[in-house]
């Protein structure tokens, strides 16, 4: 079995926390995010992120506007709704749980 496949599979599940996350902090253009994600070793290329923003904003879980930028066209900036807070939250506590009991399986 590869193991390179199965951890692509476990990041491709925590993508969604760790982009909210990353979100919660403040309003991110895309490329801050994926900056962010290839800086803790999450690689995620455009093709991959697009998609998933598209999602969670369709899903009312993210906010966008547009601002102005000086070095070339508008950017989109992301931001968190109340629910998309409330969806985060339930994720985070939904990890822990996942994290303690994979700890207790993995350390017998």
């Amino acid at each position: 079995m590869n193991t390179e496949k199965a951890k692509i599979q476990m990041r491709k599940g925590i993508l969604e926390l760790c982009i909210l996350s990353i979100i919660k902090r403040g309003d991110l253009y895309a490329s801050d995010i994926i900056d962010e994600l290839k800086s803790a070793e999450m690689i995620v290329v455009e093709g991959t992120l697009y998609p998933l923003l598209t999602r969670l904003k369709n899903a009312n879980l993210l906010n966008y506007r547009w601002e102005e930028s000086t070095s070339g066209p508008p950017r989109k900036y992301y931001s968190l709704t109340e629910e998309g807070q409330h969806f985060l939250t339930e994720l985070q506590n939904s990890w822990e749980e996942l994290q303690q009991t994979v700890n207790r399986l993995t350390q017998q």
